[in-house]
């Protein structure tokens, strides 16, 4: 079977610096009828392993670790015996969250991740969190940009651990290098594409400014 792309989206809380926020956060379920990733496993474990249907789950691949995106990770992995893989920059924000349970692996920029016989390629991207990564997927026309990269703009920089310039020199170089339709797939709300968001880049950085 070839490979595709499922989605699921979890509600929860985003909290950070002392605040909380209600948020909806976008699951994606990459592999096939017979495995799969998970990309950010988000506040509802029981639903995601729902999802999987039974597939044997390879990875639970951390975009960046703001607990909205990995507050169910340890249950799915206890659930399913998959390995959670984290950038090594974001293990003091992974800590906040789960002090008791630290990631299985790293990830490392140009990693290769294979599942249902395609790669996804692991591009560190800080700015958001200093061990953001987004994942690459040619083969599906598909990158993961968590919170890097949004529908009409970069991710969030003004709370702890977060840099606008840094976010910004990310998206330039490693993101709107890929190929103009390139279909971005975002850790909240809407796709967009590659092609879409680059010339945004300029006004993007005026108003951070």
């Amino acid at each position: 079977m070839a490979a595709r792309i499922d989605h699921l989206v979890t509600s929860g809380t985003f909290a950070l610096d002392g605040g909380e926020w209600d948020v909806d956060n976008n699951v994606w379920i990459v592999g096939d009828d017979h495995e799969a990733i998970v990309i950010d496993a988000a506040h509802d474990a029981a639903a995601i392993e729902t999802a999987l249907g039974g597939r044997t789950l390879r990875a639970i691949v951390c975009t960046h670790a703001h607990n909205d995106h990995i507050d169910a990770a340890p249950a799915l992995a206890r659930a399913t015996g998959a390995p959670i893989l984290l950038h090594p920059d974001d293990l003091p924000l992974w800590l906040r969250t789960h002090p008791e349970h630290t990631p299985d692996g790293t990830l490392t920029d140009g990693q290769e991740l294979t599942v249902a016989g395609i790669v996804l390629t692991v591009l560190h991207t800080p700015g958001h969190a200093p061990g953001a990564v987004c994942l690459y997927a040619p083969e599906l026309g598909a990158v993961f940009t968590g919170d890097t990269l949004f529908q009409g703009g970069p991710g969030a920089t003004g709370r702890s651990f977060s840099s606008f310039p840094t976010i910004i020199d990310s998206i330039r170089d490693r993101l709107l290098t890929l190929p103009g339709d390139t279909e971005v797939r975002t850790g909240h709300g809407d796709p967009t594409t590659i092609g879409a968001e680059a010339p945004q880049l300029d006004e993007w950085i005026k108003r951070g400014h």
